[in-house]
Formats: C-alpha cells, sequence, structure tokens
C-alpha cells in the first residue's frame, strides 16, 4: 500500500478502530513509533503519522508532518458509460482508476437495462482501495446521466465509440470525452446525435463487450 485512506487524515491526532484497525495491527504488525503515511483524498497532501499507542480494539497516531505530493496521469478521460450490470463496473472500475480515468458518467441509454442501479458508495470503497495501493492522489470522480441525449448537451464535443474506420489510435489527441455503449450497443436514434468524424472504432473486426472495450480503450489514450 502507497498510503492509508482516513477521512480525517490532517488532524493532529487520528483513532483507528474496526477493519482499519485490523490491517495495520493485525496484518501489517505496525509497532508504536512507526511512521505511516496517510491521505484524505479531498487535497493532494501526505500526511505522516506516528503510531503512539495501541490496545485491543483501537490505536491512536500523531501527526509528524506533511507533503504536497500530486499523482495524476497528465492526461484528462471522462468517460460516458452507457449503464451496465453493477457487478461488471465493480469487476474493471479498479483498473480504471489505475489507468487514471478522470471521470465517469454512468448513462441509461436506449439499450441499458432500467433496472440496474450504481451504488456510488460501493464503487467509492474500491476507488480509495485503488488509490492506496497504486499511489494515486485522488479517485475517479463519479456520476448518473439519465439518457445519452441529455449527456451530449452537457458534454457537446464527446466521440462515440463504435465500429468505425476512423480508428481511435489516429485521434487519441483529440478525446477527451467518449461515450462507451453497453451491451447492446447503441440505438439508431442515439448514432444520430454524433458527426461522423466523432465516431471512432478499433482496428479489428472483433465484437467487444463493453467491459473489454472501456478499459482497451481507457489504456490506448490513457498510456
Amino acid at each position: 500500500m502507497q498510503f492509508t485512506f482516513h477521512s480525517n487524515a490532517s488532524s493532529s491526532n487520528l483513532e483507528i478502530d474496526g477493519d482499519l484497525y485490523k490491517y495495520l495491527i493485525k496484518a501489517r504488525r505496525h509497532k508504536v513509533g512507526d511512521i505511516i503515511p496517510f491521505r484524505n483524498l479531498n487535497d493532494n497532501f501526505i500526511y505522516y503519522y506516528e503510531l503512539s499507542f495501541i490496545d485491543r480494539k483501537k490505536a491512536d497516531f500523531k501527526l509528524k508532518s506533511n507533503e504536497e505530493k500530486v499523482v495524476e496521469n497528465s492526461k484528462k478521460l471522462h468517460l460516458g458509460w452507457c449503464m451496465v450490470d453493477p457487478k461488471t463496473v465493480e469487476k474493471v472500475i479498479a483498473s480504471l482508476n489505475e489507468l487514471g480515468v478522470d471521470k465517469i458518467t454512468f448513462i441509461y441509454c436506449e439499450y441499458s437495462q432500467k433496472n440496474f442501479k450504481i451504488n456510488i458508495e460501493k464503487l467509492e470503497k474500491i476507488l480509495i482501495n485503488s488509490s492506496s495501493q497504486c499511489g494515486r492522489s485522488s479517485i475517479i470522480k463519479l456520476e448518473i446521466c439519465n439518457s445519452l441525449k441529455e449527456f451530449l448537451k452537457q458534454n457537446p464535443d464527446s466521440f462515440m465509440l463504435d465500429f468505425s474506420l476512423n480508428h481511435i489510435d489516429t485521434k487519441i489527441d483529440e478525446v477527451k470525452t467518449l461515450v462507451i455503449g453497453c451491451e447492446g450497443g447503441f440505438s439508431k436514434n442515439e448514432r444520430k446525435g454524433f458527426l461522423d468524424e466523432k465516431v471512432v472504432g478499433f482496428n479489428s473486426n472483433l465484437i467487444l463487450r463493453s467491459e473489454t472495450a472501456v478499459v482497451s480503450v481507457s489504456s490506448k489514450i490513457l498510456v
């Protein structure tokens, strides 16, 4: 782990218990006097705390120093991901966080199943753990949008990932916001919302699952 998350990191004292206590004290076997880096993921600082006290269920830390340290991808990518099964999102969102995706807006497209509900709180826990491991100083920002039409009003310069002779490799520097379809793809009406030059595709004839497409295209643009 590159750091430990605590929402109160920056305060002069921290008290931990529960799962975090079990992880730091029981699993990592930290002892009194150890210096441990924390982030609150609301600012760009790492806070270094000294473990000052341990009992059977909790531990106390004292702030020793802090350091501003921004660890982010130099490129920004906003994904408009048409709603898929939340379990699918949970499988790949840590990878997207590690790649440096800045923001994901989950869109209820015409072929999305309307009964799918994204649990933002659960995803943020996954993202916090991901950033703690990869060292990223933030997590992906998450939003939900009711339709692709509404999303395009808010993000008029968006590109669409679909079958196209415009290969994504030739547009990497232009793509800042990209819409990825759900398992059923896009409807004819949704495709009409994009000019031909705003539709990009892979140099492949294979049909990719939504989660494969979203990780693959993010890798091409960001890494």
